[in-house]
């Protein structure tokens, strides 16, 4: 009996997530609509360079995605440092994994924008060199866990190197405005111009709107996927523990 209360308080636990779940699909397939046929054409761009332009919503959607990963390490790393329950490391490390993910797809993205817009997919400007280098910083992270057995002394360790690797995360950022940089600055208010700038029509902003929401959701619903496994693996590593003692 006690059993089976269990499974049902667990089946009851899963359906928040699974409503997560479906409106990530539903935000998501709303998004690739509004980036791929809703959205206007920039008007200052032609040819090649104005159908890689319609992967700017899921580059910066992706980016979105990436920051709430990175700041979800920094909120994790202190909630363990301050009261040393592994739970909050768990968060971190799932944060970091999926924020990692869409930081790839970041660099990724932008090497095909970057092809008809500087006809190259690479190019060592300021702000992908930091943006490589933060991934780069990121997926050591990982490997860094890697290198500790006690739980403790990992999420210890963890928690201080992801404090600092965030450094990097608004140095990515500003980089294109404190360097010499050709990367489009796509904000308003900047005064700065780059090669290969667009002006967001109506339509434009209403897609990266959407966009942006969508890969929002969509990292949450894969962020409470990842802790909930990382929670299961943790059980079931104690109960190893427990019964070789």
């Amino acid at each position: 009996m006690s059993t089976l209360s269990k499974a049902a308080r667990s089946d009851t636990r899963q359906w928040p997530l699974l409503l997560l779940d479906i409106l990530a699909v539903l935000t998501m397939a709303l998004a690739m609509w509004a980036g791929l046929i809703y959205a206007g054409d920039a008007i200052n761009l032609a040819g090649e360079e104005q159908v890689a332009q319609r992967i700017f919503y899921f580059h910066i959607g992706s980016n979105i995605a990436a920051l709430l990963g990175f700041l979800g390490s920094v909120v994790g790393s202190a909630g363990y440092l301050l009261t040393r329950r592994l739970v909050w490391d768990s968060w971190a490390a799932a944060s970091v994994e999926i924020g990692t993910i869409f930081g790839f797809f970041v660099l990724l993205s932008g090497s095909i924008w970057a092809k008809p817009a500087w006809n190259t997919y690479w190019t060592w400007d300021p702000r992908l060199t930091t943006a490589a280098i933060t991934v780069l910083i990121y997926i050591a992270y990982m490997l860094f866990r890697n290198g500790f057995e006690s739980r403790a002394t990992r999420a210890l360790f963890s928690s201080i190197y992801a404090l600092f690797a965030f450094l990097s995360v608004p140095l990515t950022f500003y980089s294109a405005r404190l360097f010499r940089s050709i990367h489009p600055v796509i904000v308003a208010g900047s005064n700065q111009e780059s090669q290969g700038d667009f002006a967001l029509g109506a339509t434009m902003g209403q897609a990266l709107t959407i966009s942006t929401v969508g890969f929002a959701v969509l990292f949450l619903a894969l962020l409470f996927h990842r802790v909930r496994q990382l929670s299961l693996e943790a059980q079931i590593e104690q109960l190893q523990m427990e019964r070789d003692e």
